[in-house]
């Protein structure tokens, strides 16, 4: 993770009117390092040894802030709780059902789903959505044993 890309998503909150508040600055600070997709409430358990007045509302409240001007998109999959990801490139995931971790991956066809829907279906298509499921390698490792 970069400082060029703590200072762009800085730049662009102080573009559209954010203050940038010690707290705010940290949990973006934690979704541009982390690749696990967090929720709410584990960016509060990481950062709460460090701001021990922060609430899990604060991050939730920050989380939205983010999401508006366009720094994170939420993922919402089912009765699980909200996770958040920094990466707003068009992408798709990958989900654990054991452990429940999500990872990142891209296909080169990704707007060709798209075309291919409004040409069989008349559709005029905005996005769409796609998750793939099965069991990330270390489960499957602890499986074995």
């Amino acid at each position: 993770m970069s400082e060029l890309r703590i200072q762009e998503a800085m730049e662009t909150l102080k573009g559209s009117g954010v203050r940038i508040t010690p707290q705010r600055h940290a949990i973006l600070e934690y979704l541009l390092q982390s690749m696990s997709h967090p929720t709410a409430d584990d960016i509060y358990k990481a950062l709460e040894g460090k701001f021990p007045n922060m609430s899990v509302a604060t991050v939730y409240n920050n989380l939205r802030v983010f999401k508006d001007v366009g720094l994170v998109r939420e993922l919402t999959y089912g009765d699980s709780s909200s996770r958040f990801d920094c990466n707003i490139t068009d992408h798709y995931h990958v989900i654990c059902e054991e452990c429940g971790k999500i990872v990142d991956f891209h296909y080169p066809g990704f707007y060709e789903v798209e075309k291919l829907a409004e040409h069989v279906t008349g559709f005029d298509v905005s996005h769409h959505r796609m998750e793939v499921y099965g069991t990330c390698p270390e489960c499957r490792e602890i499986k074995k044993h």
